[in-house]
């Protein structure tokens, strides 16, 4: 017997538009990119984007909220490569958006608040050659 593929998951902006799907631990954008991971910690899936940067974490709803207040996390010690190729169970458009619950102003929709978090670098990883000591002659 096989074990069926995972169920994607999708993830919305609070005014419904599709900003990717989760398949397998990572996340994909709509044209089938992978753009971040996602790490279940504890009874939260928490977003990162490659560079280690945590993003939020996935509502039940399909968005990304985090704390308008709470306090910056640091990088992820060892995010996992980007894949090249997309997985062969992406969906190739979304259903629609389910019905949202109300957030609070404490909490922030990150992709409402800032569309372009997964296409940026970030400026919180080390420059190359920023740890290498430099040699002296």
């Amino acid at each position: 017997m096989t074990t069926p593929p995972p169920k994607p998951i999708f993830i919305y902006n609070t005014a419904g538009d599709w900003h990717g799907t989760i398949v397998g631990g990572y996340i994909f954008d709509p044209r089938g990119d992978c753009i971040g991971f996602v790490q279940e910690e504890g009874k939260d899936k928490s977003v990162y984007t490659f560079d280690g940067e945590w993003v939020g974490n996935v509502s039940k709803d399909g968005r990304i909220l985090r704390k308008r207040a709470g306090s910056k996390r640091g990088l992820h010690p060892n995010p996992p490569a980007k894949l090249k190729t997309k997985p062969s169970t992406l969906p190739g458009r979304a259903p629609l958006p389910p019905q949202n619950a109300e957030i609070g102003y404490d909490t922030v929709d990150v992709l409402e608040e800032d569309p372009d978090i997964f296409k940026r670098v970030s400026d919180r990883r080390a420059d190359i050659g920023e740890n290498k000591p430099i040699k002296k002659e």
